[in-house]
């Protein structure tokens, strides 16, 4: 929810889009407060990159509206592209160019002067970690450095909303997290940070948002601890002292499954402060002391299976 505090970078409501017959967007309302990370997940064709292209002026809806940085995505579309920058699925950097000269075509592009896109195009070399690599043919770069200078390029310009499309598939773990960094990054100097991706350890990692896309609607929307609540199957893992202890704890809380010959007890659970606390309570007015307590959520990818659909899905 955005507050006067927190105005909106992105504002969707109702947006529709189809192909022929094929409906890709079902009224998707989408809002994004500044300065933060917002994740879209969903299968391969839920609508995530329809998305991305509408908001990012490259395709036009049927239906609906979209704003972005303040300005309508239809009938202000250059106002749009001002203020944003896109990284794509697949990388834009020219390998026939060494980094620094992506880098300044960008500069280029965006009619900066000389002297200023020097210097950011230095800056953004520095910030990526590819300086010693400046002046060689990106044909030459490992993946994850491509990868950087193609993020890299996106910043070219300041913008205040980066759309990231799957920014870290094909990277290898240690380009992944850096990447994450960059992220964390742009997101403490106040950029938003909209991001599709099908790696839900990369939604839970970054995101402060998420909202889960099936067939062209939102089917869930929340914090990931939020949608982790909504799935059954958490508990809270109790270990005890003795048997004597584990005994007791079953009198007082009824509905808890034991394993005796490891001291536990599994009691079913949401996760939350408010049922954690009532666990507790229930524990100590009885003076029942606990050894260990571990509470056990589900994860994304179970949030994920539990609300999409993925048989029968067109790419898209």
């Amino acid at each position: 929810m955005t507050t006067s505090q927190t105005p909106a970078a992105i504002a969707v409501s109702g947006l529709r889009k189809s192909y022929g017959e094929q409906v890709v967007l079902d009224g998707v309302d989408l809002t994004v407060p500044q300065g933060t990370v917002f994740s879209l997940l969903g299968a391969n064709g839920a609508g995530k990159t329809t998305t991305v292209r509408i908001l990012s002026t490259l395709a036009r809806a049927d239906g609906g509206t979209a704003r972005v940085a303040g300005h309508d995505v239809a009938a202000e579309p250059d106002a749009v592209r001002g203020a944003i920058g896109v990284t794509g699925q697949f990388s834009a950097v020219d390998t026939l160019l060494t980094g620094e000269e992506n880098l300044l075509l960008v500069a280029d592009l965006l009619h900066l002067p000389k002297a200023r896109g020097r210097a950011k195009a230095a800056e953004l070399l520095r910030r990526f970690d590819l300086t010693d690599a400046a002046a060689k043919p990106a044909a030459t770069y490992s993946g994850g450095m491509r990868r950087r200078l193609d993020l890299a390029m996106t910043l070219v310009g300041d913008p205040q909303v980066i759309f990231l499309d799957e920014p870290t598939t094909g990277l290898d773990p240690r380009s992944r997290r850096t990447a994450w960094a960059t992220v964390r990054e742009l997101v403490a100097d106040g950029v938003t940070v909209f991001l599709t991706t099908q790696y839900l350890d990369e939604a839970d990692e970054l995101a402060d948002r998420i909202a889960v896309l099936d067939r062209g609607r939102v089917v869930a929307e929340g914090t990931a601890a939020e949608l982790k609540r909504r799935i059954p199957g958490g508990h809270v893992r109790l270990r005890l002292a003795d048997q004597a202890a584990v005994d007791a704890a079953l009198a007082a809380l009824g509905d808890a499954a034991p394993d005796r010959d490891a001291l536990t007890l599994r009691v079913p659970s949401d996760g939350g402060l408010r049922s954690l606390k009532a666990l507790v309570d229930r524990l100590d007015d009885r003076a029942i002391a606990v050894a260990e307590l571990s509470v056990h959520t589900p994860d994304l990818d179970d949030v994920f299976l539990a609300l999409t659909d993925t048989e029968g899905v067109a790419s898209r």
